[in-house]
């Protein structure tokens, strides 16, 4: 099942088509709205204090135990240098489920669940050496919304964030 789900990811990249008709969570950072992958998200909770951790990247804000289980907590405002981040009643934790392990991602907000269609995805400009534009899909747009399509699986695995190999030893 999960050596599915990456191939379909890979090709998703390739071919903008092959990710059209598949729903993603709308969420806030600063002012641009970005998409992830709904079958990515394990739950959406309020923002709570976590347990920061010595020497952890900047961008990792820490550590909070989600039922018995230790998970660590990407802030994403930090990460993409998006500006000092405000947690306010709207700040939310999206619980992702990646590769069978569980990280949590804090956003601004969340909007909806959306589906798109071939006709609304578009693929990702080349931006050159000033943005990774790796982990993008594409761009999707609804009405007059435009949601910057996240690969959350290749952002995540990513050796810059080295979440995922951490997490395995």
């Amino acid at each position: 099942m999960a050596q599915s789900v990456q191939s379909s990811t890979a090709s998703a990249i390739t071919g903008t088509s092959d990710i059209a008709g598949h729903e993603f969570l709308a969420f806030k950072l600063g002012h641009e709205e970005y998409g992830i992958d709904i079958l990515k998200v394990q739950e959406i909770r309020g923002y709570e204090a976590v347990t920061r951790i010595a020497n952890a990247p900047e961008f990792i804000k820490g550590v909070i135990n989600l039922r018995g289980i230790i998970i660590p907590v990407v802030d994403m405002r930090i990460k993409f240098s998006l500006g000092e981040p405000v947690y306010d009643q709207f700040t939310v934790v999206i619980i992702l489920n990646i590769g069978g392990r569980v990280i949590g991602m804090v956003v601004d907000s969340v909007s909806d669940v959306t589906t798109l269609s071939p006709e609304q995805v578009k693929p990702a400009p080349e931006m050159g050496s000033a943005f990774n534009t790796d982990y993008l899909i594409g761009l999707g747009t609804i009405d007059e919304r435009m949601l910057i399509l996240v690969d959350i699986d290749k952002l995540m695995s990513s050796a810059e964030m080295g979440l995922i190999e951490k997490l395995a030893a």
